[in-house]
């Protein structure tokens, strides 16, 4: 009786449920314009397009500066990825379950680039990279980028830590394991869904970060979401329209791996604990 009570609680009954769809159909409508405008025949955006075409994907495909932007924000999402891990991995577990005057020091040092408005933080960093000569440089972007990267990862895997079960890596540690190998070992391989959706964060907070790409980047430096800013501000055409549905193709296929993913590790977790 209580178990019914309860998928009927969770159910399409709930108007919890009902809340968060219509929620998530509000937030995707803008991609229901988005996708059809980038097939658009026409030169100037328009919606509903009046004629359908690829012209624009041929377009944007067959640009160099275009293209140079996409894969200069791969390479640097992906190395901002690598550096903000480690160090967002390394801070999570020095401060799980810990609440002293020190460990919130370093909390909010970790936090404080998203507490910063972009604009100031940008503006920061601009005046810092011109001491330091960073500035244009795809280790200045990269280095900024894993600022802004660190408190997604750093909040994830604190969170994910906070939730293990310490007995495993005590009793790893009372069979003679050193606290390397306890991490490595253990503590690490039940942080895997953390680890994931946190290098997920980290890749995304950096591949459409705009602000600091803004002042900190530009000419054959330029991240996409830079090339995207200028050719808003320059001209509007169709080309603008791809950009944004790949952006959004792209997002959402890594948000459904790290889902589907997800879920696998959690089966398989559940048979080997009904084993």
């Amino acid at each position: 009786m209580l178990g019914d009570k309860r998928r009927e609680g969770v159910g399409w009954r709930n108007p919890a449920v009902w809340a968060a769809w219509l929620v998530l159909a509000f937030l995707s409508a803008p991609s229901l314009i988005v996708l059809p405008l980038s097939f658009s025949d026409d030169t100037v955006l328009r919606f509903p397009p009046h004629a359908w075409s690829s012209r624009w994907y041929v377009a944007f495909f067959a640009s160099m500066e275009w293209r140079e932007a996409a894969t200069r924000s791969l390479l640097v999402a992906t190395a901002t990825t690598l550096v903000a891990m480690p160090v967002g991995v390394a801070t999570a577990l020095a401060l799980r379950n810990r609440s002293g005057r020190w460990e919130n020091v370093v909390r909010i040092a970790v936090l404080s680039p998203i507490f910063v408005p972009g604009v100031l933080f940008g503006v920061a960093v601009l005046f810092l990279y011109a001491q330091l000569r960073l500035n244009n440089t795809l280790l200045g972007l990269v280095l900024a980028h894993s600022a802004v990267a660190l408190p997604f990862v750093t909040v994830l895997m604190e969170a994910g830590a906070a939730q293990l079960d310490r007995s495993l890596e005590v009793a790893a540690a009372s069979l003679g394991a050193s606290p390397l190998r306890v991490i490595a070992t253990v503590t690490l391989p039940l942080l895997r869904p953390s680890i994931l959706s946190a290098a997920l964060f980290a890749f995304l907070a950096s591949f459409d970060e705009i602000a600091l790409a803004y002042f900190i980047s530009s000419g054959e430096y330029a991240t996409l979401p830079r090339r995207m800013f200028s050719a808003l501000r320059d001209s509007i055409d169709p080309t603008i329209a791809v950009v944004s549905s790949l952006l959004i193709v792209i997002t959402s296929a890594l948000i459904m791996l790290t889902f589907v993913v997800g879920i696998g590790q959690r089966r398989t977790r559940q048979t080997g604990l009904e084993r």
